[in-house]
């Protein structure tokens, strides 16, 4: 092989490496232009997720605990209802006992 063939076929690889170092440098570049969509997008997502941080720290506790604190009125509210129902019973329970144990009585009498 002449000094002039081996310089042809360096220059010939030469021109492959340049080739594929463009390539490379188009599929870094393109790689560079996906990775600023991800960061945005990222960003995006990131801000979204702190503003429904935000929504259940601020509003939706705050709701439901007023939420709660009204079932628990309401609750309150019945109990002290149904105590005068409650009493009713008990005391006309208070009264069948006492006739039965007056019929007693009257029985023992007669």
């Amino acid at each position: 092989m002449t000094d002039s063939e081996k310089l042809d076929l360096l220059l010939s690889e030469m021109q492959s490496m340049k080739t594929d170092m463009q390539d490379m440098k188009t599929d870094m570049q393109n790689m560079k232009a996906d990775m600023q969509t991800l960061t945005q997008r990222v960003t995006y997502i990131e801000n979204k997720v702190t503003k429904i941080d935000l929504t259940i720290e601020n509003e939706l506790r705050v709701n439901i605990q007023r939420v709660a604190e009204g079932h628990f009125d309401l609750s309150r509210v019945l109990h002290e209802a149904s105590r005068p129902y409650n009493e009713v019973e008990m005391l006309a329970i208070k009264v069948r006992m006492l006739e039965s144990d007056m019929r007693e009585v009257k029985a023992k009498l007669a």
